[in-house]
């Protein structure tokens, strides 16, 4: 048997948001499991709106055998629930990100660092070194988004590597990109200047089946294993990512 007979199999499959993308991500995870090359003992779709689009798809059957529900729930209040489970509850975990969401990971992080650390101040610093990418945008909280893409790329895109926009090789992965530059603005741990950065934590998100792209969910509980011990020494201000092969958003956790 090759490896791509071996259906794919998690916990619980996490798709963030009810609308337009959600359900698209839900009916396409509902076609992997039709077809046996997904296992899923649940999928949950988080949406603060009962009557959004997953719902009534959920009500006419749309999603065939997939043990799917909707959990009405605010983004934020759920993934404080979800992923404060810890390490070892998320392992078969994933969650699917929308392409219009805020970076939620970096928010779950900076609200476990201020309930880990009530009494220390800490923010999102503006990137200090240029991402090298061919689009880029600053937003005014700090957060910085990236692309290899200068154009609009198709909701279904799975990132192959041969980009269909351009009709030729995809040389180029962000999390390997951000992580070279990154490497450089990292101080050596021990220096006594004020280091650029502490170190990094990177969420990539892996196109899995049917063009759902996935963050594994202990990736992001284990970052915060991570920020916990680096916090614990003192001030750090470390890179946070959510990424796939060509977009991005950054952000600079700074923890006085």
């Amino acid at each position: 048997m090759s490896s791509r007979d071996v259906p794919l199999e998690f916990g619980r499959i996490i798709v963030i948001g009810g609308g337009c993308y959600g359900s698209w991500y839900t009916q396409q995870l509902g076609r992997a499991f039709a077809r046996g090359v997904l296992r899923v003992n649940e999928v949950i779709v988080v949406d603060r709106n009962h009557d959004c689009t997953v719902a009534m798809r959920i009500e006419e059957g749309v999603y065939g055998a997939l043990p799917v529900r909707l959990r009405v729930a605010a983004w934020d209040d759920f993934l404080d629930e979800w992923l404060g489970e810890g390490v070892d509850a998320l392992r078969h975990d994933a969650m699917v990100p929308s392409p219009l969401m805020p970076h939620v990971c970096l928010d779950w992080l900076m609200r476990r660092a201020a309930s880990r650390w009530p009494g220390r101040a800490m923010r999102v610093d503006p990137l200090d070194f240029d991402p090298a990418t061919p689009w880029q945008r600053a937003a005014p909280d700090g957060r910085h988004y990236v692309s290899f893409a200068t154009w609009i790329c198709p909701t279904n895109c799975i990132e192959p590597v041969s980009c269909p926009a351009i009709k030729a090789p995809r040389d180029w992965s962000m999390p390997v990109t951000i992580g070279r530059i990154a490497t450089l603005e990292t101080a050596p741990v021990g220096t006594e200047s004020r280091p650029t950065l502490r170190g990094t934590v990177s969420f990539h998100c892996v196109h899995r089946t049917y063009g759902v792209g996935m963050i594994d969910a202990v990736s992001i509980a284990e970052a915060d294993v991570r920020l916990s011990a680096w916090g614990g020494e003192g001030p750090c201000r470390v890179l946070v990512g959510t990424m796939s092969h060509c977009h991005g958003a950054l952000g600079v956790l700074a923890l006085d």
